[in-house]
């Protein structure tokens, strides 16, 4: 049996690391702060139409420190769908999560807050957008699935040529606040 012995600069081998030192990314509740519902046109607007409808979809991604380790992702989903320019229905979702995040590099909290927290939660959000547009009188609205990595690069490159014309340097999650949006058609 081999024995774990300090290396020569004195560090422990990697599989003896403090268990209390490993970075973990945990959901401490999930909730829904805002749930908006107009169907206007209501009855005629679930007597179907002619024509299909137009759907457009909004994401935005936002970020609140609340303490140390302890942070607010809240996802915001906007959907409208009109039918020869009538408008159907309007939903406004924010739905969030609290997570517990201790141990991960500075360099890697953007992402773990702005991509691997929203994959988290959006399944939840999915749902509930799906069952508020069939409760509304209309079919399930299911989203597709939603790659925040995407949105979180094309974020990053619309901040940093706004900071190259601007003069200005792009926000940063470590200030507590930090926000990416996107529109699914």
């Amino acid at each position: 049996m081999a024995e774990d012995k300090p290396s020569a600069q004195g560090a422990k081998p990697e599989t003896a690391q403090d268990p209390a030192k490993q970075p973990s990314l945990n959901i401490i509740s999930q909730y829904i702060r805002d749930l908006s519902f107009e169907n206007p046109e209501a009855p005629s607007s679930v007597m179907g139409g002619s024509s299909a409808p137009g759907f457009n979809v909004n994401i935005n991604v936002a970020v609140k420190k609340q303490s140390d380790d302890v942070y607010a992702v809240e996802l915001t989903l906007n959907a409208r769908a009109e039918r020869d320019k009538k408008l159907l229905f309007n939903v406004e979702l924010i739905y969030g999560g609290l997570f517990k995040i201790m141990n991960i590099p500075e360099n890697q909290m953007a992402p773990a807050l702005m991509i691997e927290c929203p994959r988290l939660i959006f399944p939840f959000a999915r749902q509930v957008l799906a069952n508020v547009t069939q409760s509304g009188g209309f079919p399930p609205l299911l989203m597709e699935p939603v790659d925040f990595a995407i949105i979180y690069r094309q974020n990053l490159a619309r901040m940093a040529e706004a900071a190259k014309q601007g003069g200005s340097e792009a926000p940063q999650v470590e200030n507590g606040k930090a926000d990416a949006s996107k529109t699914v058609n």
